[in-house]
């Protein structure tokens, strides 16, 4: 432990970079996007400092870690610390805040520097939920990432704004109190068990719960985190966020907010509660494949591209929890690409929806056709994402799904061979949002018939590119995300059901994935 470290520093930038943006468009009536833009630069800056640890990490260790007392009366410390498993997650945050600045770097015309403070302080917040070690430190970020991300929806938002709010606070703050009294229990047992009062993380690995306690506290948990996944059912907040958020907030609500979720469960409910988890996971793996299935079907019944999007996302995040769930490293390393493929092709095709409505005031598919001879620029690009969303092979979704069901497969083959089914569900809607707005004849809304919509500019054109080509790469060469994800997914040590067949034991040297160690975790060989 060191203390300083570059974690704080991240976040401090972001939250500073907020203050100063609200206090610059206040005072000065400028500068606040261009602060923005220099905060987020920095951090990734920062953050590109761990690039040796890419090669020489040592297994099984944390690259970086800061532990500071906060409150020492309740074993409460300012306790952060990064992994391979962080790293992937803040580079997918940094990135994706990136992204959404420049891509609607125009989009705000109203109280511009409130709304940038709301944005860095989401961002802050997500980047801590990456990084706390400590739950009490892990609950507060998770509180700091959901207030601003309701601000966004309320004062940005479209028509509906105001109840779709309501319902992303009522759901996200009902979550997270059930996931306060699931800490301050788990804590308290391991108090009463051990006479040592602490929230840390590592610590709490090793507390020794009856069986009946650990699978309510991981009923605690896996809801709390399953709200923000989402899955079914409950996913009701998502599409009502998404459609009325403004893009900026679809984008960081789909890439980066539903990650958090997915991290919690690999991160805490896995490995502190390894034994209810297995006993669990078939339900889990069951609700994955409903999510995987109903959200493709949901997709597929939309005229408004927006919510399209949306239900998408519960179908490709349904993937997430049946990889977590199956308790092998192949079904997790899917688990892990999908996160980071989902965020960038999802966060295109927002960006793609909003450009759409910006340009001609609808997002209604009933209302659009023929855009290709008119916008051909946003069309292909539109037409690569689609594509990706749908999991075409040589690009990271086909990658990240395919490892899903193939380490599943060997956990459960019916409910495996039932989640594939979604697979033709996402091609449907992919190509079927497609055929509708970009082919055929020309047909746009009678407001915008008036005047020529402009095609992407270059702004917005190179900060897709950049994500089309994040996600050819992860494609082509998905060992890099592997082998840096590998060590925190090894800790996780879960697998205490019947050993893995040959099916999940993949030795090539081009996927180097092997069976999760049946060790117990919790019994003096924490991270």
């Amino acid at each position: 432990m060191t203390p300083f470290s570059t974690l704080p520093a991240i976040i401090a930038i972001l939250f500073c970079g907020g203050i100063l943006a609200w206090l610059s468009e206040r005072y000065f009536n400028r500068g606040s996007r261009q602060i923005s833009l220099i905060s987020l630069s920095v951090a990734a800056a920062l953050l590109a400092t761990y690039w040796p640890h890419l090669t020489d990490s040592p297994t099984g260790v944390w690259w970086d870690s800061v532990q500071i007392n906060w409150i020492p009366r309740f074993g409460i410390s300012f306790s952060l610390a990064i992994d391979g498993l962080g790293f992937l997650m803040l580079a997918l945050t940094v990135l994706m805040g990136l992204f959404g600045l420049v891509v609607t770097w125009r989009d705000i015309r109203f109280r511009r520097g409130f709304f940038y403070f709301n944005y860095l302080w989401t961002l802050a917040g997500v980047v801590g939920v990456f990084t706390a070690i400590d739950l009490f430190l892990f609950f507060f970020f998770w509180e700091v990432m959901l207030i601003p991300m309701l601000f966004l929806i309320a004062v940005w938002g479209y028509e509906e704004r105001i109840p779709a709010a309501i319902k992303f606070f009522i759901f996200t703050q009902a979550s997270s109190l059930l996931m306060l009294l699931a800490i301050v229990t788990l804590v308290y047992l391991h108090y009463s068990a051990s006479g040592i009062l602490t929230f840390n993380y590592r610590e709490l690995l090793n507390a020794q719960l009856t069986p009946g306690n650990a699978y309510w506290l991981m009923l605690g948990f896996f809801i709390a985190f399953a709200v923000k996944l989402p899955a079914l059912p409950l996913h009701t907040w998502l599409p009502d966020a998404h459609t009325q958020a403004p893009t900026a907030g679809s984008i960081l609500l789909a890439a980066i907010l539903l990650k958090t979720g997915a991290y919690g469960l690999l991160r805490f409910t896995l490995p502190l509660f390894p034994e209810a988890s297995a006993a669990f996971a078939p339900v889990a793996m069951s609700i994955g494949a409903a999510s995987i299935i109903y959200g493709a079907l949901l997709a597929f019944a939309q005229q408004d591209m927006k919510r399209l999007v949306a239900y998408s996302s519960v179908s490709h995040m349904g993937f997430v929890l049946l990889g977590l769930y199956a308790m092998n490293t192949v079904a997790a390393q899917g688990a892990v690409m999908q996160m980071i493929a989902h965020g960038f092709s999802t966060a295109a095709l927002f960006s793609l929806v909003g450009a759409i409505q910006k340009r001609l005031n609808s997002r209604d598919m009933a209302q659009l056709g023929g855009l290709w001879s008119s916008l051909p620029k946003l069309s292909a690009t539109a037409l690569f994402f689609a594509v990706a969303s749908l999991g075409m092979p040589g690009l990271g979704n086909f990658i990240a799904e395919f490892l899903v069901l193939l380490g599943s497969f060997d956990s459960n083959h019916w409910i495996t061979a039932i989640a594939a089914t979604g697979l033709i569900g996402a091609a449907l809607y992919a190509l079927l949002m497609m055929q509708r707005v970009f082919f055929g004849g020309l047909r746009t809304p009678e407001d915008a018939q008036t005047r020529s919509p402009t095609d992407l500019k270059a702004r917005e054109f190179l900060a897709l590119i950049s994500l089309a080509a994040g996600l050819l790469l992860l494609g082509l060469r998905p060992q890099v995300v592997f082998d840096i994800a590998q060590p925190a997914i090894a800790r996780t040590g879960t697998l205490h059901k019947k050993a893995p067949t040959a099916t999940s034991q993949i030795s090539s040297p081009k996927l180097r994935l092997s069976a999760w160690p049946e060790t117990d975790h919790r019994r003096g060989n924490s991270p």
